[in-house]
């Protein structure tokens, strides 16, 4: 397997789990022999991405906030690249959470399996409702009181706590680039730096990503062998491509009303940069590409393009987000679990900060995933459901991370009479 791409990996890793389930629940012994000695190697691989959310959180968010050197005295392009990039991670959240809200692709799992499926993480949806109690016993401003954390190492000690890490790292940045460059330098190579060593850690995880897809898949059919799992996991992946696909016609408009150029021009410059990202799944393995494609034939100046394209490599992850929001609302309904609007609400806001802090690498969106879940109260076992189609979805999210960056900086350049 080491000579095929990562995505064959796992998808061959996909293919087998099920076979190798499959084949051994025809003996008596075959369901209890995964359950024992194949999902915990499954559940390893869960635990490897949710240990290295807050190292992630903390490395890419501080990185990306303090590359922004002058946040001081941002111009009036920096202002409005960074507005137009959060509101269109929270247009694309909406549009996640609106289709998924339609399709409801959790509600084709049956009732038995989705029993089973409640039974196996009982102790998870114990505390969801413990949670749900405590809340309504809150005040109104609860929830933003408790986005300032009292103890950031308590607070990252707890992935339920991600938004006190997230609002920690953009506070930090914000202060790393008040502060002299000369004093700021040193702790901002620092940053660098574990930022470097934090993405070689997803490499290394991700080398186990075949395996752990087999452990999870085959413990998946062991536990619950219905045909329904599959089906619902096919409107799944429909309804993330259909939301995806709604923001690329956002997109279009964008580029046609406020960038004043027909959506085939946009098409005819940025299709190289588009299909890179679908093979490589890497908006920052994409960027060189990006930028080149961007000035040559989008007619954007290099200043803007220099300025914009690597702030939306780091925090501009809309299809990223749009995908977490269905897939935390998919995983919920095939538990059972009812999401309230302030939940649902709860997400756009925990999915558009957390794509901010998602790295430009294959799988690091699976890693944000587990923060949105466990903000929401949902099993991060549920990351068993969706894995399997995790890698096609993953390269198509990228290719609109990418198309969302280019949009964004056209939108940009013609704001500030910078685009040809």
């Amino acid at each position: 397997m080491k000579k095929l791409a990562l995505h064959w990996q796992i998808l061959l890793g996909m293919l087998f789990g099920v076979l190798f389930a499959v084949l051994l629940i025809q003996f008596d012994w075959g369901k209890e022999f995964i359950v024992d000695w194949i999902k915990p190697f499954g559940n390893i691989f869960i635990n490897l991405l949710k240990l290295i959310a807050v190292p992630l959180i903390l490395a890419s968010l501080i990185k990306g906030v303090s590359d922004l050197k002058d946040i001081s005295k941002l111009s009036q392009m920096g202002g409005r690249t960074i507005g137009l990039y959060i509101l269109t991670t929270v247009f694309a959240v909406s549009i996640g959470l609106v289709i998924v809200n339609i399709v409801k692709p959790g509600s084709y799992i049956s009732e038995d399996t989705r029993t089973e499926l409640v039974g196996s993480y009982a102790n998870d949806a114990n505390s969801k409702i413990a949670a749900a109690e405590n809340q309504k016993q809150a005040g109104p401003l609860q929830a933003l009181e408790d986005i300032v954390p009292s103890n950031i190492v308590k607070a990252a000690s707890d992935n339920g706590n991600m938004l006190q890490v997230i609002f920690f790292a953009i506070f930090f940045g914000i202060a790393l680039i008040l502060i002299p460059q000369e004093q700021a330098q040193p702790v901002k190579a620092f940053f660098d730096g574990f930022n470097e060593v934090i993405l070689k850690m997803i490499d290394i995880i991700m080398l186990a990503a075949p395996y752990g897809v087999f452990a999870l898949l085959a413990s998946l059919i062991a536990e619950s062998p219905s045909l329904d799992l599959f089906k619902a996991l096919g409107m799944y992946g429909l309804s993330v491509i259909i939301g995806l696909v709604l923001m690329i016609g956002v997109y279009m408009l964008l580029v046609r009303l406020l960038a004043k150029k027909s959506p085939k021009f946009f098409f005819n410059g940025i299709s190289p940069a588009q299909l890179l990202a679908f093979s490589t799944s890497s908006s920052a393995a994409t960027l060189p590409v990006t930028m080149e494609r961007v000035v040559d034939n989008l007619g954007v100046d290099d200043e803007v393009a220099s300025f914009v394209l690597p702030i939306g490599a780091t925090i501009n992850m809309d299809g990223t987000s749009l995908y977490q929001a269905v897939a935390a609302v998919f995983i919920a309904q095939a538990f059972g679990m009812d999401l309230s609007l302030g939940a649902q609400l709860g997400i756009i806001a925990t999915a558009t900060l957390a794509s901010i802090g998602s790295a430009a690498v294959p799988g690091a969106g699976m890693v944000m995933l587990v923060i949105v879940l466990a903000q929401a109260g949902i099993p991060e076992a549920g990351l068993a459901l969706i894995f399997a189609i995790d890698r096609p979805l993953d390269m198509c999210r990228t290719t609109v991370n990418v198309t969302g960056d280019a949009a964004v900086s056209m939108v940009v350049a013609k704001s500030v009479d910078k685009l040809e």
